[in-house]
């Protein structure tokens, strides 16, 4: 990656640097983005068609389809956040490059069966035959995806220096994003007018793809690849080989106990805070795909994708924009006013159900985001002691699974369903607003507390 971000002057370099660093970026990098890319396309497709599919497929004819098919994608989304909880030490236990090819070869087999289901002739409903090999396809996904995303980011941090860091972390987010755009597309796949494959024959596509980021990692991030890179950062660290690093002493369960991350509460309340804003997220695969196809005439409501996968590339493209113009300010005013900036969109989306408040909402909720989640991302690894980079990220993702949890088990099928529904009446005006008042809160909270937990704020490892 460039090590001389600094030097951008002019916006149209801003702009185009990053993606000049990418193409000219170290074999491993790519070994480890481009199949983080196809991943993006394969987890947000299949994430977006989840909810409708459970709907109109899994539990058709069922009452409350709609509030069980919320809870089913939570399985999914919270289960993956807490499964990087426990899972993610293992890449630091049996390294990067292992963990991830084992992690690929889960979800393969996961999404095998849950592109399987539908062709089965299996009985629908609550704990019928589809639900049963639908759900366990999603459980083996969980497992793998828990190892998964702890390994990229442990692996980009030991490739790269405290110089190239910066964008290396952004641009890992930004193209997993831009693989989250792709499923925009996926209307040719389902819709009758194109392939006709509809919902189940989508799944396949992304299964597909799955096997082709497996083989893309086991061959552009070879072994000696992977070695070679990590000895050149640690060697531009001032590290000593990976050869003569001396074991780490075991540590028992009062010790890891105290060294807990959670122990520190600046850390705690720091990413506990940002709960309410991060309820926006499953907002894109548990609201948007029904609430645009339901509530929006022509082709907009036809063709939901389009609006429903717009958030992704607008990330892909500010994620690095903003990082270049933004990489000097401090990390927990960036988390303050990128906060304010990604909840407040909300409610423009109460003023009207039109295509303009819509665009407005994607776009200004987008540049929020770009503004803090890829700040705190690089937070969670860099304030992490060596060699317990995966621990630290998937304790960050804690507040994160509980967001994934609290939001479909309480109330957005709830949510949904009440002012939304597939038949009747509509109020989804108001659905915004308590989700506007609901984000908000997160920035309140960081201002509220900033004299405290801003105060030796602590952003890289003693």
């Amino acid at each position: 990656m460039s090590e001389e971000i600094k030097e951008i002057k002019n916006p149209f370099k801003e702009i185009v640097q990053p993606f000049i660093d990418l193409v000219h970026s170290p074999r491993a990098i790519w070994g480890i983005n481009l199949p983080y890319l196809i991943e993006g396309m394969c987890y947000f497709g299949i994430l977006g068609y989840l909810a409708i599919y459970f709907s109109d497929f899994v539990f058709k004819g069922i009452a409350h389809n709609d509030v069980w098919s919320h809870r089913m994608v939570m399985v999914l989304t919270a289960g993956i956040t807490i499964s990087m909880f426990f899972l993610g030490f293992v890449a630091d236990k049996i390294g990067v490059r292992k963990t991830l090819i084992f992690a690929f070869i889960l979800l393969l087999i996961g999404r095998i069966l849950i592109s399987l289901g539908s062709y089965l002739g299996l009985e629908p409903g609550l704990w019928g035959g589809l639900h049963l090999i639908t759900l366990l396809g999603i459980l083996i996904v969980v497992i793998g995806y828990g190892m998964y995303q702890p390994a990229a980011y442990a692996g980009v941090r030991e490739i790269t220096t405290e110089k190239t860091s910066s964008m290396a972390f952004a641009m890992l987010y930004a193209l997993m994003n831009l693989g989250g755009y792709l499923p925009t597309f996926a209307f040719l796949v389902r819709d009758k007018e194109y392939l006709g494959w509809g919902i189940p024959g989508a799944f396949w596509v992304y299964t597909f793809f799955t096997f082709v980021a497996l083989f893309v990692t086991m061959t552009i991030l070879s072994g000696s690849v992977y070695k070679d890179a990590v000895e050149k950062a640690r060697a531009e660290k001032g590290m000593v080989p990976l050869s003569e690093e001396k074991p780490k002493e075991k540590k028992n369960f009062i010790d890891w106990l105290k060294n807990h991350p959670l122990t520190d509460l600046k850390f705690a309340f720091f990413i506990f805070a940002l709960i309410p804003v991060q309820t926006l997220f499953t907002y894109n695969w548990l609201i948007l795909p029904q609430y645009i196809s339901r509530c929006y005439e022509g082709w907009i409501g036809e063709k939901f994708e389009i609006a429903s996968n717009f958030n992704p590339i607008l990330i892909f493209i500010f994620v690095p924009i903003i990082t270049a113009l933004t990489y000097k300010r401090k990390v927990y005013n960036m988390m303050i006013l990128g906060t304010f900036v990604m909840a407040a969109p909300a409610f423009f989306l109460s003023l009207g159900t039109n295509c303009w408040t819509l665009l407005s909402y994607l776009v200004f909720m987008t540049i929020g985001e770009a503004m803090w989640q890829p700040r705190f991302l690089q937070y969670a690894a860099e304030i992490a002691p060596q060699g317990r980079t995966g621990e630290y990220m998937g304790v960050a993702q804690l507040p994160w699974f509980l967001t994934k949890l609290l939001v479909p088990a309480i109330y957005s099928g709830y949510m949904i369903e009440k002012y939304c529904p597939a038949e009747g009446a509509k109020d989804p005006q108001t659905m915004w607003i308590i989700f506007g008042l609901i984000a908000i809160a997160s920035p309140i909270l960081l201002l509220i507390a900033k004299p405290w937990v801003g105060k030796d704020f602590k952003t890289k490892a003693e």
